[in-house]
């Protein structure tokens, strides 16, 4: 909170010293409103990096517990393995589900302490729509891990080839004055020699 206000004040300050004038007081009170606007949107970056690891092992949490189930084993002692297994902020979030399931919570609000999560929207409905029906669980398991592996194969190459729309501009800014200077500036003062 200190380094927010200590950014927008800065911001403020800098802007009323460039201003000079009377009238840059009100345009630094509204940068420095916009700014406190976009810096309290900002995820904090240890939140985002927990909930991109847990996003990143959720498909071999989702593989574990579907072995774990097929042997037989019940869905809270099940989690519970894969939380020791996995550990890390994924691990945490099923180790909680694991006690409120042994406890003998309801399986939605069990289920809850994985909302956090990233992706595990339809691993949390797969869940209690198994614990109503009694549809098995861990084929429900694989198939959510074949399909969040390939998203994240999706995500990625959409990724790759964002990045190469986005280093055109400054490619382009690069060369664009090496092309002038080395490719028709000679022609342009040859030409102009002849007529001169």
């Amino acid at each position: 909170m200190r380094q927010r206000i200590m950014v927008e004040l800065i911001c403020a300050v800098a802007v009323l010293w460039y201003a000079g004038q009377w009238w840059g007081v009100p345009i630094a009170g509204g940068v420095a409103y916009g700014i406190d606007r976009i810096l309290k949107r900002q995820v904090p970056a240890a939140v985002r990096a927990r909930r991109d690891r847990a996003g990143a092992d959720l498909p071999l949490a989702a593989d574990l517990l579907a072995a774990a189930l097929r042997t037989g084993v019940p869905v809270d002692r099940g989690l519970a393995a894969v939380a020791d297994a996995l550990r890390g902020p994924l691990g945490e979030s099923l180790d909680r589900v694991a006690r409120a399931l042994h406890l003998g919570a309801d399986p939605p609000e069990a289920w809850s302490h994985l909302i956090d999560v990233p992706g595990t929207t339809r691993l949390v409905s797969a869940a209690v729509r198994s614990s109503v029906s009694g549809a098995a669980f861990s084929g429900a398991l694989t198939r959510l891990a074949d399909d969040l592996r390939a998203d994240r194969a999706i995500a990625a190459e959409a990724a790759a080839r964002r990045a190469g729309v986005l280093i055109v501009l400054p490619l382009g800014l690069c060369f664009l004055p090496a092309f002038m200077l080395a490719g028709l500036v000679p022609v342009v003062v040859a030409a102009l020699g002849d007529v001169f």
